[in-house]
């Protein structure tokens, strides 16, 4: 039986306001959403299930406010099944593990993904997308769904990830986020699902973090959109 805490839920609140707006500003927000769901009482399944619940709140506010400024490719919303598909098979993949070993695999996962985010420091965009290449479409189906079973299994750094993909592609940051926003919106929404169906969701912490997550993911939108975002800074 879950527990409730009002310490542990206002820790959350103010976790949530900040992991959203770092989600939506340069992505990675979820490494600091799921540690902070983890160092609560929740059991790791738990928190994996929550966390989704939460960060698919702030990415429907992220993706409409990218959307709205016009710095999301329509080209992208073809890529958001493979997305939505992908996550729900990684969230089964996380039900069917033993809880001590999904949480030894979350927390081995949280360290690389921290280190990883932290030592990329660069990776400039062309600026411009031209045309839609085969080997371009193909590689970024690839992306969408193994990115998007990795969202599902953990989630994460899967913003991050897909902007340094996307901008790999030649997008200009901004649109690169925008684009982001897309995949990890279908994403979590597909993660989301199977965890409401598998019943890994503790609704007492995730429905009031969600909801300061629509906040903070606003927020981050908007300030990423007015800044253009220095492509040269560190994307952590």
């Amino acid at each position: 039986m879950l527990e409730f805490h009002w310490q542990e839920l206002f820790f959350l609140l103010g976790a949530g306001f900040v992991g959203s707006f770092v989600d939506a500003a340069v992505g990675g927000g979820g490494l600091i959403t799921l540690p902070a769901f983890m160092a609560t009482s929740v059991p790791t399944p738990y928190a994996l299930g929550s966390n989704k619940f939460a960060a698919s709140i702030g990415a429907v506010t992220s993706f409409f406010t990218f959307a709205r400024s016009g710095k999301v490719d329509p080209k992208i919303l073809k890529l958001m099944p493979l997305s939505f598909l992908g996550s729900g098979a990684g969230a089964c993949i996380a039900y069917l593990l033993p809880e001590q070993l999904l949480r030894i695999i979350v927390v081995l996962a949280l360290v690389g993904t921290a280190c990883y985010t932290y030592r990329r420091k660069n990776w400039d965009g062309m600026g411009r997308v031209d045309a839609m290449t085969r080997s371009m479409a193909f590689g970024m189906a690839a992306m969408a769904w193994f990115l998007g079973m990795y969202d599902g299994f953990f989630g994460p750094g899967t913003g991050s990830f897909l902007i340094f993909g996307f901008l790999y592609f030649g997008y200009d940051f901004v649109t690169a986020a925008g684009n982001t926003k897309a995949l990890n919106l279908a994403s979590n929404i597909g993660g989301l699902i199977a965890f409401l169906l598998l019943g890994r969701v503790y609704l007492a912490y995730a429905l009031p973090m969600g909801m300061v997550e629509i906040i903070g993911a606003r927020l981050g939108a908007k300030f990423a959109i007015k800044k253009g975002w220095d492509t040269s800074a560190p994307c952590t």
